[in-house]
């Protein structure tokens, strides 16, 4: 195999690599990797309210995996944009609104029949808002745009492209003898080495890290939230993809890739463990605060988005406007709630959920034990 930076890399070798990966490093990090991805697939199902978690850490991961493109937007703007729609939001907030929508597209897809280069395509034409192809044009390259040093030069052709996706999905599906962390990983970086689209190549990659655990049973819904791992270790993600291009190293990205899960993973399952606790002290204030009586459902409302309109609590509760207004002017007045004008929108902040949702990533030093 031969590799030069600025010349179309169409001798890319397809999957698996020539040289052994699973070796016991990796093996070792494979079993921490796994007991850690189980341990967040359990506590997920453990949240009374599953729509907490489904509507809330995909828009964490595509505000996150966004901003590794330098598509930069906050958590801030896509709730309130969730809110109040798209119409007056920034472009910025439109596409990574869009990344959430292309993954949950794309795993109702892996559910219904294996990923595929169609499915891949699907996913790239959602992030994009438009219908996205295989490139059949040369001249992509990775690196300065200023001064047109390429730092890799992706293969190019139409024909080949197709080629090198469709050998990259059989491999996926037939490579019974890799453990399916380690295939993710593997695909992984296949799919951003063949760099089949024009753009949303990085976005359509993370997204289908994803959709390989839903597909393979390591995950029942889309709660991994491993963009933020990958932004807090950039610099060393883009080093170990290259590596593996020049130098075949394909041991150390691996173990990059296990890590990456492992510690998302654990974070994640912090994350859920707080977020109950935060959701049971506020059942105890409702009860306290609100008239007897208050409808169930208002405690869902709250924590199913951090942000919450007079008009969500009406329809979700079936009350008035004067009693869902009420309701959380009362638990604004006790500081349960923050009252935020939008223009002419007032939302309610449950803020302690927010505060949850958007603090840095921290994550347990060991995987805890299952059984």
């Amino acid at each position: 195999m031969t590799w030069n930076a600025g010349v179309p890399f169409n001798d890319l070798p397809d999957l698996p690599p020539a040289n052994d990966v699973e070796s016991k490093r990796v093996l070792k990090l494979v079993a921490e990797a796994r007991a850690a991805l189980a341990g967040l697939d359990q506590a997920a199902q453990r949240i009374p309210n599953p729509t907490v978690l489904l509507n809330a850490i995909p828009l964490l991961e595509a505000q996150a995996s966004s901003e590794i493109e330098n598509i930069v937007t906050t958590a801030d703007e896509l709730f309130a944009a969730e809110n109040f729609g798209t119409d007056s939001a920034r472009p910025e907030a439109k596409e990574a609104l869009r990344y959430r929508q292309a993954l949950f597209e794309g795993v109702e897809s892996v559910r219904r029949r294996p990923l595929s280069t169609q499915t891949l395509i699907d996913v790239c034409s959602t992030i994009q808002g438009r219908d996205m192809r295989v490139r059949d044009l040369p001249g992509t390259f990775v690196g300065n745009p200023v001064t047109k040093a390429a730092i890799y030069t992706p293969p190019e052709g139409q024909a080949l492209l197709q080629e090198r996706l469709g050998e990259m999905t059989r491999f996926l599906h037939t490579a019974q003898s890799f453990d399916p962390l380690v295939a993710m990983a593997l695909t992984h970086y296949q799919f951003e080495a063949i760099h089949p689209f024009a753009d949303g190549n990085g976005r359509t990659g993370r997204i289908a890290n994803i959709l390989v655990l839903v597909e393979r049973g390591l995950l029942r819904e889309p709660v991994l939230y491993m963009s933020r791992y990958i932004i807090q270790n950039k610099a060393e993600y883009y080093r170990l993809l290259l590596a593996v291009t020049a130098e075949q190293a394909w041991e150390d990205w691996t173990s990059f890739m296990l890590e990456a899960v492992r510690e998302t993973a654990l974070s994640t399952i912090e994350k859920i463990d707080d977020i109950q606790t935060v959701h049971r002290d506020m059942q105890a204030e409702l009860r306290e605060i609100l008239p007897s009586g208050a409808n169930a459902d208002l405690l869902d409302v709250l924590f199913e988005q951090p942000y919450c309109r007079i008009s969500t609590v009406m329809d979700r509760c079936a009350v008035s406007r004067p009693t869902a207004t009420k309701w959380l002017r009362l638990l604004s007045e006790a500081g349960i709630l923050l009252d935020v004008r939008v223009g002419k929108n007032v939302l309610f902040v449950n803020h302690r959920f927010f505060s949850l949702l958007t603090r840095a990533e921290r994550a347990p030093a060991t995987t805890p034990t299952l059984f």
